[in-house]
């Protein structure tokens, strides 16, 4: 299994920034995905879920300003994030729904004026 984050930066309030997620190693469409995050000081939490059939949902905090989704072809996930809040600096990590052991390297998003 191969996991890489990408798209992370130094964002205003308000600003937006879009993640993608590279895998490989495993059969990619018939798989559960998620975004997860990790801010300084704090667990690592679930953010957004997409199903292999491409439903999706996100936690409190973030809907109606983040959308997850996947594309099966280039083996891709994305997720989408507008209306960025100072409280979204994390790393951002993207895994299977269930996942095992293995973490791939995360991106940083960091929100600050």
């Amino acid at each position: 299994v191969q996991l890489q984050a990408s798209g992370g930066g130094l964002v205003q309030p308000g600003g937006s920034l879009r993640l993608s997620c590279a895998a490989r190693g495993f059969t990619f469409r018939f798989v559960d995905m998620a975004w997860y995050r990790q801010a300084p000081g704090r667990q690592r939490e679930l953010v957004a879920t997409i199903s292999s059939d491409h439903s999706t949902n996100v936690i409190d905090s973030v809907r109606g300003r983040f959308t997850i989704s996947r594309d099966n072809i280039k083996r891709t996930m994305y997720l989408q994030m507008n209306s960025l809040k100072l409280e979204d600096t994390a790393v951002y990590y993207c895994n299977k729904q269930t996942p095992g052991t293995y973490w791939g390297r995360g991106t940083l998003v960091t929100v600050s004026s």
